[in-house]
């Protein structure tokens, strides 16, 4: 049977590529480091992925599947060996631990003169993933092999919009491997990062230029949930979906969401409106109470939400750029700087730096913003009038 490798088996792992592989014909070996969830894995050969909406639940077997322990490095570069595609999605920062690992198959593909490609998909919420990551595997090989890694294989780069809450205690308590997600099931994927012509993978789209459908995802989608979940916090609302009931968050994320897509099409050259079936899928999907979602969890780390090519910085700036005034956004961003609750030690952290330094220190420090710059002028202006 055909091979795929999974680095990484939570949310995303679990919850979406392993779904798209297996409806692709693969077997889905998952290395990760929570053992319970392995032995889940290889002894039942199979795992149950949950799809829930605000009108329907059905439960979707995914098989067959088997766990390695990211520990047993001989195994793992065997089915590196093996495998014809794979993924990461581990998070940014236990990237470098995979690096070595991967490395291993490598070396183990090319002892054994397996010719075919393998690519793998960078699922990281990290600006250039796939680069980043050939390189950190590259610094791992013997410059002997790095002709083939050249030539045999491939970093991608992609964008994950499939939203996969935290899953309650007492399911998991009956079955680690139970995962609950939205149906959504599209995966763009640079095509150009790709050795040899990409596999066919069920929801997968090869797309180019890919900088569009990332800066669409975070400038639009991610900047939605954000704004959400800080006028949400600011209101005392518990869910992302309780929030959007409220009129005036539901304008401003909206607003937000058309600031960002006005200036998104305009510097891609697209027709006016070119994006509004994303905009209005994403706030559908923004609305399923099955998801349970959080305004915690939209709202938390607000020092790398405000981080300056992230969601609300980096979409307030290119609205501007092109000439669009990004209102909503700005709210969102105020909001975000008054984010606090005690549960959250980054949040704690940025309100101390704005006690200690100041709101013009932090635009600076936090958001990468020149103190008379007319986005810091704007959010100044928002945050002593909020």
């Amino acid at each position: 049977m055909k091979q795929a490798v999974m680095f990484g088996a939570g949310n995303i792992g679990r919850g979406f590529l392993g779904q798209l592989f297996s409806e692709s014909g693969y077997q889905v070996n998952f290395v990760d480091v929570d053992q319970p969830l392995l032995d889940a894995f290889n002894q039942q050969g199979r795992y149950t992925i949950r799809l829930v909406t605000n009108e329907s639940s059905a439960d979707v077997t995914v098989g067959p599947v088997r766990g390695l322990p990211a520990s047993d490095r001989e195994a793992v570069a065997g089915v590196i060996a093996e495998a014809e595609i794979g993924a990461t999605a581990v998070g940014a920062g236990a990237l470098k631990h995979v690096a070595p690992v991967v490395a291993a198959g490598i070396v183990r593909r090319a002892e054994q003169d397996v010719t075919t490609p393998f690519n793998l998909i960078i699922c990281e919420n990290l600006k250039h993933a796939a680069h980043l990551f050939r390189d950190m595997v590259e610094n791992e090989l013997p410059s002997d092999y790095h002709a083939y890694l050249d030539g045999h294989i491939g970093f991608v780069d992609t964008v994950i919009a499939r939203m996969v809450p935290p899953l309650p205690p007492q399911l998991r308590a009956q079955d680690p491997s139970l995962i609950v997600v939205e149906p959504y099931k599209e995966l763009p994927v640079d095509a150009a990062g790709f050795v040899g012509p990409p596999p066919a993978i069920v929801g997968m789209q090869p797309v180019t230029p890919f900088a569009f459908y990332t800066e669409r995802k975070l400038y639009m989608h991610n900047a939605g949930h954000a704004v959400l979940g800080y006028l949400g916090y600011q209101r005392g609302y518990e869910y992302g979906y309780e929030a959007l009931q409220d009129t005036a968050i539901a304008a401003a994320v909206r607003g937000a969401m058309q600031e960002s897509q006005q200036a998104l099409e305009q510097k891609y050259g697209l027709a006016r409106g070119a994006i509004t079936p994303y905009l209005e899928d994403a706030l559908a999907r923004f609305h399923n109470r099955a998801l349970g979602d959080t305004i915690f969890r939209l709202s938390r780390d607000p020092i790398r939400k405000l981080a300056p090519n992230d969601r609300l910085i980096g979409a307030a700036l290119t609205a501007l750029e092109q000439g669009v005034q990004p209102v909503n956004l700005v709210r969102g961003i105020a909001a975000a700087l008054r984010f606090d609750p005690p549960e959250d030690p980054i949040a704690l952290q940025l309100q101390d730096q704005l006690q200690r330094t100041g709101l013009e220190a932090v635009l600076k420090s936090v958001c990468g913003l020149a103190p008379d710059s007319p986005l810091a002028e704007m959010i100044k202006q928002q945050f002593r009038d909020a």
